[in-house]
């Protein structure tokens, strides 16, 4: 692994040359027509595209709010937990609309014309009380569904002044993004040493949580929910490190993930899907998809090269111990280290997963191979959607793009110029133009 580089986030100079190319593109680009008007996510860091700053402040210490993370897309550190762009980002661009904003970073009706993202780095699905009251203590600050519905009912309450009524039109015709959340209700007692019997026994409570946020949603009058399941959380760097083990039994031969941990999110998930054909008999007028984030995730782990990724078990930035982690030292943390190239890593920081994972994890969702069902099935006006859904096989991630060096000159161009002045406003030419390019 190569040692840190401070400087790789820095901005670059665009040249006269580069900026006529940019208005030549713009001249002759045409809006790109989105197949749901807005995007509302809920959950997590694997889901936060900047609300983490506005709610616990800049100086917060968290090193995801300053480089390397962000290096690879957006050359900033932007509150995202990973090098690049989200699975919400590959979607979003997919749907033919711009990365989703922040919640927290709009004041006005107009910041949120193309939807809106409540998921906080570090949130929960259930509530502080619910860990006091069985003798885990996650602090009183911490985000939890339940805030982040009380967000979006504000946000109907800024969009609808005249009453919720009349936001039921919007409501029906945007996609709603329900996790992934719950991971962190396992991380941190996992964290904290608290053995996985009684962990496994927060698991009804998780989704029942997850269930009555949907079932909120429907009564307002969402109508397509996209509801993820969890990673595989026995693949991730820093519990190989921490709950590293000499019996061979304890590890999934054809990965190298731990077992355990596995079958604990397999465990999740298979309650997930039930209480969901559930909601779906109650609804039968709601479309509810499962995006299966754990089936999609494996796929990277068990055969890594269809997807251009050289270590899928290893953090690109960390430390120097087993798998790219180390106790002492962490991604933007201590004497840490960042490799050469991210695109060849599963992991970004140990515990995130990188961006090539991320798109990995996207494609096999967005094709309708891991959702239930396919997502390409409620709409019939999304091209780039219906394409990706016919499509027949994985492709790495070099023959993904079909990038040619004038095409990535371009696109950095683009997003360097357009990036502060098109972000998050859906009919700007120049912001579909990034988003076409850049993914």
């Amino acid at each position: 692994m190569a040692s840190s580089a401070p400087g790789r986030a820095g901005r670059r100079v665009t040249s006269p040359a580069a900026a006529a190319v940019l208005l030549m593109v713009l001249a002759g680009a045409e809006p790109a027509a989105a197949c749901y008007p807005r995007l509302f996510s809920f959950g997590d860091s694997l889901a936060d595209t900047g609300n983490f700053p506005f709610y616990y402040g800049n100086n917060s210490g968290e090193p995801a709010l300053r480089p390397p993370y962000g290096e690879t897309f957006f050359r900033r550190a932007t509150g995202r937990f990973s090098n690049g762009r989200l699975i919400l980002d590959f979607i979003a661009d997919t749907m033919g609309l711009p990365f989703v904003r922040p919640y927290l970073s709009g004041r006005r009706a107009e910041d949120f014309a193309c939807g809106a993202n409540f998921a906080v780095g570090g949130a929960t699905a259930l509530g502080p009380d619910f860990f006091r009251d069985r003798g885990f203590n996650i602090g009183d600050g911490r985000v939890h569904l339940d805030l982040e519905m009380k967000w979006f009912r504000n946000l109907l309450d800024l969009l609808c002044p005249g009453g919720r009524s009349g936001c039921l039109d919007m409501m029906s015709q945007s996609l709603f993004l329900v996790g992934e959340i719950g991971g962190n209700d396992y991380n941190l007692p996992l964290l904290s040493r608290v053995p996985i019997e009684k962990i496994r026994s927060f698991t009804p409570s998780v989704v029942a949580k997850i269930s009555s946020t949907i079932t909120e949603l429907i009564g307002l009058g969402a109508k397509t929910l996209v509801v993820p399941g969890n990673l595989p959380i026995g693949c991730v760097p820093r519990y190989l490190s921490i709950f590293r083990s000499d019996n061979k039994e304890d590890y999934e031969p054809e990965s190298g993930c731990l077992r355990w941990m596995n079958e604990f999110s397999e465990y999740h998930n298979k309650l997930l899907v039930e209480e969901l054909e559930k909601l779906r008999k109650l609804h039968p007028g709601v479309s509810i998809i499962y995006a299966d984030y754990y089936g999609a995730a494996m796929e990277i782990f068990l055969s890594p090269e269809r997807f251009g990724i050289e270590e899928p078990l290893v953090a690109c930035c960390g430390g120097e111990g087993s798998h790219g982690v180390s106790p002492a030292v962490a991604c933007g943390y201590g004497e840490y280290k960042v490799c050469d190239n991210p695109d060849k890593y599963g992991s970004w920081d140990g515990f995130h997963p990188s961006e090539a994972a991320y798109k990995a994890i996207a494609m096999g969702l967005l094709r309708g191979t891991y959702t239930q069902p396919s997502i390409a099935s409620t709409t019939s006006s999304c091209p780039k959607l219906t394409e990706l859904a016919s499509s027949v096989e994985y492709k790495s991630r070099g023959t993904v793009l079909h990038f040619t060096a004038v095409a990535q000159v371009i696109g950095w161009v683009l997003f360097y110029l357009l990036f502060l002045v098109t972000d998050y406003h859906c009919s700007s030419t120049a912001a579909q133009v990034v988003s076409s390019l850049s993914f």
